[in-house]
């Protein structure tokens, strides 16, 4: 199954161009990139998940473990 692709213009610095065209080949530059920036996005949408659940996490009542593994065991008694 083919992908399909878009063309994207944005700059880099000299001594990063200069390196990719060292260490890469020209028909896998665009691989390399892609797959980076697959993973910064990833970085980015877990970090703001993460943000997410420690304004949860600060809103939430405070429980002790022995509060926390009673309700996991009522939860699991339901099941």
């Amino acid at each position: 199954m083919a992908h399909s692709a878009r063309k994207l213009n944005f700059m880099i610095k000299n001594e990063v161009a200069e390196e990719l065209e060292s260490l890469i080949a020209p028909g896998q530059r665009s691989r390399l990139v892609n797959e980076a920036i697959v993973k910064e996005l990833a970085r980015f949408r877990r970090h703001a998940q993460t943000e997410k659940l420690m304004e949860l996490r600060k809103k939430s009542p405070k429980l002790s473990t022995d509060e926390i593994v009673s309700a996991v065991r009522k939860d699991r008694e339901r099941r």
